[in-house]
Order: C-alpha cells, then structure tokens, then sequence
C-alpha cells in the first residue's frame, strides 16, 4: 500500500486516541492532522471531571507542546479554528466501565461514528501500586474493547503493548500473542480476576487495620512486583501489560486487532522536527543524571543490544498498520524495534554520552561546567554491588554514626543521602532484566514497514537505514538536553 494511499485512508474518518497527553499519542494526533487534514474527527479521551478541564487538559498538555509548531505554522491564524473542527475532547477514564464517558449523548455519538480506536493509555512505571497498573494497563484494556464492540461500524482497535512483555528470554522472541491466562513460568495459570480479587481484598485488609496511605502505597507496590515475578514477570508493568493483551485477545470476538509492541520509544527521528521528547524515560534517566553529573556508575553489560525505536518512526507504524488492517477480523502482533535489523549497544549509549557531554557539557547552578567521566559499567550485580558499598554504603554508615554522636544534628542531610543510596539500588534491580537482556525481537510481520520509502518520506520506518552515532550525537541527547533538561 503506497503512502499517499494510506494518508488519503484517514480522509472522512474518525478517530478515538486514549491516553492522549501521552508521548506517542500526541506524535499520533499530530501526524494524522498534518498529513490527512480532512479526517473527519479526533476524539481525545482525556482524565477530567468535565468538558472545561478536559478542554484545558487538551489545550495545556498537548497543543501547547513544540510538537505542534510545525502544525501551527501550516494552519497559522487559523490554527485554533482548524483545531477545534476536527479535535474533540472528551472527559472520562478507561479504568471505568464505558471508559469513563457518563454522557449517554456523547457515548451513542462515538458508537454511531467512530472507525478507529487507538489505545495508547497506560501507567509505566516499572514499580507502579498494582491497584493502578491493574486498573489502567489491565481493566482498562478491558474497557476498551468493551466499547469498541458497541461501535457499529469500528473497523480497528489498536491497541499499544509493549515488547517487554516478553519477560526475560534469550534468542529470537516471536511474535505471538499470549493465551488467557498464560503465565511465562509455565508453573499456573494467571486468574486475571482472581488478581483483581486479591488487590480489592488486600486494599480492605491494609485499611481495616488503619494503614497510613504512604504504607498502603509501598504495600500495593511490592505486591505489583510479587505478582508479578510470581509467574515469570520481571515487573508490575509488564505483567499488567500482558494480562492487557490476553483480555484483548480472548474478548475481542472478530473485532479488528492490531497490538504494537514498541521496544524502548526514543525522540523523533524527523518528523515533525527532529529530537522532540517529553518525559524522562528509560534510558533518558540515566542520561540525565550522566550529565548532571549525579551518575558515575551504572550496571549493564556493554554487549547488551539497546533495543530503541524513534517516536516518529513507532506511530508511522501505527498508521501503516491502521490502514492495512482495517477491517480484517483478525488479530495480529507487531514488534517496532532495532534489535534484528541495526542493534546499537549499551557500550555505544556510554560513548556517545561521554563524548557528547565532555564536548559539551552543562553549566551548573555556580556557572562552571559540570565534568564527566566515562561511565563505568559494572557487568554483575555483586560487581555493582561492591562498587556501591565501597563509595556509598560505608560512607552512609560512618555518617550515620557522626550524625547520632552529635544528637541527630545532620539528620535532614543523611535521611536524603540515605535516600538516594536506597533509590538507586532500587532502580538497578528494576533495571538489570533490561541492561542483561539477552533476546532479539522477531519483526518479520513488520517486514513491509520497512519497505516503505517515498520521496516526501511521508511514513518513513526503515530502522535499518539509521546511522546511530548521528542520531544519538545529533538529534537525541540535544533532544533531551533541549527539552528534559531544558
């Protein structure tokens, strides 16, 4: 299918974006609004008690974004009214029934006119409370099918996974979707709402015995990750993911289903613009604190592949998938990632980190710039372990005997060293099933993405063409400087 063809796809159509003020779905609506002007409506579906907080969400959290200056500068004085003709936000929340949307108007609007739904809505925090993730990443999901099988002429769900729900495996991971209740261990079977159950009767049990909310919070989190690793799952957010993709599969009756499994979604390769980011994600954190100069040392094995896949590059995807599936009743798996085609390496993310910020480095808040080392990459976790004693831990314990000597007199600055110490221990045992993984991701499904290649580069996806020395040195970490550390 040409490119032209697949843009004048969206032409008359109307579309459902969850999880809207998200990263990849404000790319999402932004490139749909760019290359098919005449899409009939796009529907945000946005957390807000009514329709004046859900019109400022869009407003404040989305349009205002650099993302949209291209888009602006087409439209110019005319922009708002553009906007206002073709987006619509609507109030509500998937982790409720109906998603949310208490209008009885607005629901039989969207059952009477929708073609797509795209659900991008989830919590991705690796150690998120599980009461959340279950809610959003599982029920959510849920809910979403739901209401896209009241839809009278729906002709694809999309729906964004994660490839992470792998878990951890070694060579080519295929793909496939999960069974109901398939568990990676192979030792039970996962009762999805036996573990909406549990979380419900755990929550009455911590409040019946007058649990604070900060303990209910740490409680909900360890039993996410206890769940979770209880059938084979490194972390709460996948775990729920995955529970996501087998409701999807098992309710979805002859509905469309179009699942993408992103690996780790990076700034935009060049569309609209170049290196444009929000948030701080998985690599992003450790590059951050790299350059802030918080960060010496880190675990990982060099020869570890550092599976990313550009923003733009993942939703050029989805809206090739969108159209080439679109009303074919059959549920198909995608993988977007750079693993099997053109794998860069954490020992390539160390030496483009170093070279970028001892070349340029930030200024911090005393004027002088702040000096890198080349990060030292720890290959065990004993190894790390030794280096994080030695430094850290024994110092903290020394200080914590000045401070008790002197009647607690620098409690306040060893409760935030000791804090610091705890939550990077922490985040290296959620990160070590990702910097010591060992699989590749099969995307042979996605074989024909890759061959789409026209002169305007209308949906460019060939992960195979990218130089990642230019692309970290030229677009991302000055994508990252530019808007994470600004």
């Amino acid at each position: 299918m040409e490119c032209n063809r697949i843009a004048e796809f969206f032409h008359g159509k109307s579309i459902l974006v969850t999880g809207s003020t998200g990263y990849l779905a404000k790319i999402f609506v932004e490139k749909v609004l760019r290359i098919q002007p005449h899409v009939e409506r796009i529907y945000l579906l946005l957390r807000a008690p009514d329709n004046v907080a859900a019109a400022r969400r869009l407003e404040t959290e989305v349009l205002s974004m650099d993302l949209f200056k291209v888009l602006r500068e087409v439209h110019g004085s005319s922009f708002s009214s553009f906007i206002s003709s073709k987006v619509r936000p609507i109030p509500g929340n998937i982790s409720q029934m109906n998603m949310g949307i208490d209008n009885s108007a607005v629901r039989e609007e969207l059952y009477n006119e929708l073609d797509v739904i795209v659900n991008s809505a989830a919590t991705t925090k690796f150690d998120e409370r599980y009461d959340v993730a279950l809610s959003t990443n599982t029920f959510g999901a849920k809910h979403v099918v739901e209401f896209a099988k009241k839809c009278v002429k729906l002709g694809m769900l999309l729906h964004v996974s994660t490839a992470f729900v792998a878990g951890e495996k070694d060579g080519v991971i295929p793909e496939r979707s999960f069974g109901m209740g398939e568990a990676l261990n192979g030792t039970s079977t996962v009762d999805i709402y036996g573990e909406q159950k549990l979380v419900e009767t755990k929550l009455k049990e911590l409040h019946d015995k007058g649990i604070t909310e900060e303990r209910r919070a740490i409680a909900m989190k360890e039993l996410g990750l206890q769940r979770a690793r209880t059938f084979g799952w490194p972390n709460t957010y996948v775990f729920t993911k995955a529970m996501a993709e087998m409701l999807l599969g098992h309710l979805r009756d002859n509905m469309p289903l179009v699942i993408v499994r992103p690996t780790i979604v990076t700034s935009t390769y060049m569309e609209p613009f170049p290196g444009w980011i929000e948030n701080t994600r998985t690599i992003d954190s450790i590059l951050v604190s790299y350059a802030l100069g918080k960060l010496k040392c880190f675990i990982a094995d060099p020869t570890t592949i550092l599976d990313v896949i550009p923003g733009d590059m993942a939703v050029n995807a989805m809206i090739l998938l969108s159209a080439a599936h679109f009303r074919k009743s059959t549920e198909n798996i995608f993988h977007l990632c750079s693993s099997m085609r053109n794998p860069p390496t954490y020992f390539h993310f160390r030496e483009w980190c170093y070279q970028y910020f001892s070349k340029q480095p930030l200024i911090g808040n005393d004027g002088q710039a702040i000096k890198v080392c080349k990060m030292a990459l720890k290959t065990t976790m004993s190894s790390f372990h030794t280096y994080m004693n030695l430094h850290y831990k024994l110092p903290l314990q020394g200080f914590h005997i000045v401070n008790r000597a002197t009647c607690h007199l620098f409690s306040y600055q060893y409760n935030k060293l000791n804090k610091k110490y705890n939550y990077a221990m922490r985040a290296a045992w959620l990160y070590k099933p990702y910097v010591f993984f060992k699989g590749r991701f099969d995307d042979s499904n996605s074989e024909w993405l890759r061959m789409t290649e026209d002169s305007e580069r209308l949906l460019y996806y060939r992960i195979q063409d990218i130089n990642w020395d230019t692309y970290f040195m030229t677009v991302h970490i000055p994508g990252v400087v530019k808007y994470l550390l600004k």
